[in-house]
């Protein structure tokens, strides 16, 4: 369905059914509190607290809140900036990155001191889109100051990107979603994290997903299957499989040697 334009920016509560739609304006979703799983074109991120994604106009997404939840939605219907050029090159600055971002400390507190003014007064119009022209100017500097740094020296940071598959782990996680973490183009960060690291990103997640399973082996009462469905492996054939190839015994074998 297609639905019409809303507020320019808003404080809301996704339900726990999932939902679809499409709206003919670009829409910059943030996560407040609890988590809120959104898929954009296929590619599917939980969104937590200081993080966001980013939705392109007709494209169809998905969206679930996960117990309670809020969020903040800023609704950018071209008719909004006539007039202004600056924020146009702005938005389209903007939507030229990755789908599914992470806030940095300094942007999350005036978000969170913005949404403050916008939740006690849900129904200042004035208020609302005042607030919208502030975020998008916090999100612009956010983005310049990190979506380019410099090659030379740069390293990432590892406690961004381990918070970032804890939180995601029972998921799909891509290099992408990765990359954006850190606000890095795909490319760029495949290669730093290779030669920081030495493997790829994909390994690296492995890993981390192995390392949860055998401490959830170890300490859980959780079946093979929860378990498969916890770190985030699509089935528990597929988890055994990929366990007995890695470690060279099943997670069978290994529940009983420990």
């Amino acid at each position: 369905m297609v639905v019409k334009t809303p507020k320019v920016s808003e404080v809301i509560a996704l339900p726990r059914q999932q939902l679809h739609h499409s709206h003919e304006y670009k829409q910059v979703v943030i996560g407040l509190q609890g988590q809120t799983e959104f898929d954009v074109d296929g590619r599917g991120s939980l969104v937590g607290p200081g993080q966001g994604c980013l939705v392109e106009e007709s494209h169809e997404h998905a969206f679930t809140g996960v117990g309670r939840n809020e969020i903040l939605v800023i609704n950018l219907p071209h008719q909004e900036w006539v007039g202004h050029a600056s924020m146009h090159d702005n938005i389209a600055r903007l939507f030229s990155r990755e789908p599914y971002f992470q806030l940095d400390t300094h942007a999350q507190m005036l978000i969170k001191a913005l949404t403050a003014e916008m939740i006690a007064n849900p129904s200042d119009l004035l208020l609302s889109r005042a607030c919208a022209d502030t975020l998008m100017c916090v999100l612009h500097r956010h983005f310049r100051d990190h979506v380019s740094p410099r090659r030379d020296g740069h390293r990432l940071n590892m406690d961004i990107i381990d918070r970032y598959i804890h939180q995601h782990i029972s998921r799909k996680i891509s290099v992408a979603q990765l990359a954006g973490s850190v606000f890095l183009a795909e490319s760029q960060f495949h290669q730093l994290f290779k030669e920081q690291v030495g493997t790829t990103p994909h390994q690296y997640v492995l890993e981390k997903r192995f390392a949860l399973a055998k401490q959830l082996i170890k300490e859980s009462e959780l079946t093979m299957a929860q378990i498969a469905d916890s770190c985030g492996f699509s089935s528990q054939s597929g988890f055994t499989n990929a366990f007995s190839r890695y470690f060279g015994l099943s997670p069978a074998k290994f529940k009983g040697s420990v």
